[in-house]
C-alpha cells in the first residue's frame, strides 16, 4: 500500500465533492459545485488565513483507521487517542431518488460516535472564501452557524453545543453528534433523525447502483471503487464529467506542470463513458451525451477540447496568490488555457462515446435518425481535420503536429458513423462514411507508420513514440496480432517503460523532460500486452500497479517511478478508467467460478 499526502477519501453526490484525510479532516471541497470557490482549501495551503478545513479533532490523538462502507461512497474514519478512547466519524453527501427526481443537495453530513473510553473532541469548521484570500463572516443561532460565503451561504445545523463548535472548544463526546453542512435552509426535523435517514437512503442508493454493475470475476473490489469514483466525477445537473476533483497538484515535485482539472474534457469523459458502459452503467452515457449534444448543436459540430460543467466555453486561466499550493508547490491555478487549443481527436471521442446509444436495446431513449444527423456534424469535422496539425492528446502548449492518434480517432468517428448507418439502414450514408474512413485508414498507415523504425510513430513522418499509440488496437484501427502493432507495443515497452510505469512520451516539451509515469498509460500498456498474447505478464504488472493505490483504493494522475508516490490531480478519472478497462480484459471469465 502506498502512503503519501494523497491519502485522501472522496465523498460526493453529483453536485459537490469533498476530500477527507486519514484523520477525518475535510481538506478540499468547492462550493456550490465542482468548479466553484474552494471553501475547503487546506490541501493547497492558504497563506493569508488559518483554516480552509473542517476537522473533528480527537485530543491526544494516536492513530486512525479509515475505510468505505462496502459498496458505497460513505466514508468511515475511526480515531484513537493515547488513553484507549476512540470515536467514529462517518462522512457522506446525500443522494437518493425522491419525488421522481434526484435529491443531491450541496451538503456534507457527518455523524460522530463515541466508541470507547472518554474521548474529548474539538470541532473546527473553518471555510475560507475567494480562493483562500478572505474569511467569510459568521452568524449563529441556537442550533446553527451560518458562513456567509460570497457565492453560497453555508449553514451548519447540529445537535452539538453550538458555542463550543463556534469557539473551537474541546468537550467530552458522550453520545452521537450529527452535523449537517449545506444550504442556508432551516432543517424541519431533528438533526439526528435527518442524518440517520439520509445515511440509510444514501447507502441503499449506492448499493443498488453497484448491484447493477456487470463486474469482472477478478478484482471486483478495485473495480467497484473505481466505478463509484467515476460516478462521483459526473455533474448530475448537466451530465458533464470532470477530469479530477482538484486543481494544481503537480505532476512531479517542484514542477510547473500543475493544472485545473475541474472541467469536462470531452476526450476524458468519453473514456469514462466507455468504462462505465463496459460495466453496464449506461445512465452516465445518457447524461454525458445530453451535455455533448448541447455543445455540438450550438456549434455545428465544431468542438473545443474542454468546457465548463455548465457548458461554459471560456475557462480563463489565472493564478490564485492566497494559496501556496500542494505542499507549497505553487502556483495554484483557476481555469485552463487548453480551452483555446486545437485537439482534433475530440471528434472521434464524441462519436465513440455515442455509438452504444444506437445499439443497446436496454436504453429507453436510443439513438435515431435525428441523433445520427447531429453526430454527422461531428464526423464532418473529423473528416476535414484528421490530417491537420493539432496540440495532440497531451496538450502541448508550444508545438503542433499531425498526431497519429488524433488521425486515428478521426478515422474512428467516420468508421462508427458508417457502422451506425448500416444499423439505421441508410445505404447512402454507409457509402459516404465508409469511403472516407477507408481513405483515412490508408493515409494513416502510410504516414503514421515508420518503415525504417518498424513501428507506429507519434506524428506523421516523425520518429518519436507516444503511449497513445497503444490505443490503435482498442479503437479497432488495427488488429492486435498485426506485426506493426506488436512491434509498436514492444518499442513502447523498451523506450517509454521504467520499472512498473510508463511515460506518456520522453521527448522534452514546453516544461522540460517528463519525470513521472502517467498512470493510464501503464494501464494501456497492460491491455496491449494482453491483446498481443502476453496476458500473464500483463496480469502481474496490473497487480503491482494496484498495490500503488492509496489505502482507500484511489489513484491520482501520476506515479513516481522510484517510490510509487502519487502525484497529479486527485482522484484522476483517467486512472480509474484504465483500472476498469484493464481488469475487464485480464480477468478470468465467470464460467471459471460458476
Amino acid at each position: 500500500m502506498n502512503t503519501s499526502n494523497l491519502d485522501l477519501g472522496l465523498v460526493g453526490n453529483g453536485s459537490v465533492a469533498m476530500l477527507v484525510d486519514r484523520q477525518a479532516r475535510v481538506s478540499w471541497g468547492c462550493i456550490p459545485a465542482f468548479d466553484g470557490d474552494p471553501a475547503f482549501c487546506a490541501l493547497m495551503e492558504p497563506t493569508e488565513h488559518e483554516g480552509g478545513d473542517y476537522a473533528i479533532e480527537l485530543e491526544d490523538f494516536d492513530h486512525a483507521e479509515q475505510e468505505y462502507v462496502e459498496n458505497t461512497a460513505i466514508l468511515r474514519t475511526v480515531l484513537h487517542d493515547t488513553h484507549g478512547a476512540s470515536v467514529e466519524v462517518t462522512d457522506f453527501c446525500p443522494r437518493w431518488r425522491q419525488y421522481d427526481r434526484w435529491y443531491r443537495p450541496v451538503m456534507l453530513l457527518r455523524r460522530v460516535r463515541p466508541l470507547s473510553g472518554t474521548p474529548r473532541i474539538r470541532v473546527r469548521v473553518r471555510p475560507l472564501a475567494d480562493w483562500g484570500a478572505t474569511r467569510p463572516d459568521r452568524t449563529w443561532g441556537s442550533n446553527h452557524i451560518r458562513y456567509l460565503h460570497p457565492d453560497f451561504t453555508l449553514r451548519l445545523t447540529t445537535d452539538a453545543p453550538v458555542r463550543l463548535v463556534r469557539d473551537e472548544t474541546a468537550f467530552v463526546l458522550e453520545h452521537d453528534l450529527h452535523l449537517v453542512l449545506g444550504p442556508d435552509e432551516t432543517l424541519t426535523q431533528p438533526v439526528g433523525d435527518f442524518v440517520r435517514q439520509a445515511e440509510k437512503r444514501t447507502c441503499e442508493y449506492w448499493r443498488e447502483w453497484v448491484l447493477s454493475l456487470a463486474l469482472p470475476l477478478e478484482w471486483q473490489e478495485a473495480v467497484i471503487r473505481s466505478a463509484i469514483t467515476l460516478k462521483l466525477c459526473q455533474y448530475h445537473e448537466t451530465g458533464a464529467i470532470i477530469a479530477a476533483v482538484t486543481t494544481s497538484i503537480p505532476e512531479a515535485p517542484g514542477t510547473q506542470r500543475n493544472w485545473d482539472y475541474r472541467y469536462c474534457w470531452l476526450r476524458d469523459a468519453a473514456f469514462v463513458v466507455r468504462a462505465l458502459n463496459r460495466l453496464g452503467a449506461t445512465r452516465t452515457m445518457e447524461g454525458y451525451l445530453g451535455y455533448v449534444f448541447n455543445l455540438a448543436t450550438n456549434e455545428e459540430g465544431e468542438l473545443q477540447p474542454l468546457y465548463g460543467i455548465g457548458l461554459e466555453h471560456e475557462l480563463t486561466e489565472e493564478e490564485m496568490p492566497a494559496l501556496a499550493g500542494y505542499r507549497g508547490m505553487g502556483p495554484v491555478r483557476q481555469g485552463n488555457l487548453a480551452w483555446v487549443q486545437k485537439q482534433y481527436d475530440v471528434y472521434g471521442s464524441v462519436v465513440l462515446a455515442s455509438t452504444q446509444l444506437f445499439f443497446d436495446r436496454r436504453l429507453a431513449h436510443r439513438g435515431d435518425r435525428t441523433t445520427y444527423e447531429r453526430l454527422e456534424h461531428v464526423g464532418e469535422r473529423a473528416w476535414a481535420l484528421y490530417d491537420r496539425p493539432d496540440a495532440g492528446l497531451w496538450e502541448f502548449r508550444g508545438r503542433t503536429g499531425v498526431h497519429t492518434y488524433t488521425a486515428a480517432m478521426c478515422w474512428a468517428a467516420c468508421d462508427r458513423l458508417a457502422r451506425i448507418a448500416v444499423h439505421l439502414n441508410l445505404p447512402d450514408r454507409v457509402q459516404l462514411w465508409r469511403t472516407r474512413a477507408d481513405t483515412m485508414h490508408a493515409r494513416i498507415l502510410a504516414e503514421g507508420f515508420s518503415e525504417p523504425l518498424g513501428h507506429f510513430v507519434a506524428t506523421f513522418g516523425g520518429d518519436q513514440l507516444d503511449a497513445s499509440l497503444l490505443l490503435l488496437c482498442d479503437i479497432g484501427f488495427i488488429d492486435p496480432m498485426d506485426p506493426r502493432f506488436i512491434a509498436t507495443v514492444e518499442a513502447i515497452g523498451r523506450d517509454l517503460r521504467r520499472g512498473d510505469g510508463l511515460f506518456r512520451y520522453i521527448a522534452p516539451d514546453d516544461f522540460g523532460v517528463p519525470e513521472t509515469s502517467f498512470t493510464i498509460c501503464t494501464f494501456w500498456y497492460i491491455e496491449a500486452l494482453a491483446a498481443i498474447g502476453r496476458k500473464e505478464e500483463g496480469r502481474q504488472l496490473f497487480e503491482r500497479v494496484l498495490a500503488r493505490r492509496n489505502h482507500l483504493g484511489l489513484l491520482s494522475e501520476d506515479l513516481a517511478f522510484e517510490d510509487g508516490e502519487q502525484w497529479g490531480n486527485f482522484p484522476q478519472a483517467y486512472s480509474h478508467v484504465g483500472l476498469i478497462m484493464a481488469a475487464s480484459m485480464l480477468s478470468r471469465p465467470w464460467r471459471d467460478a460458476i
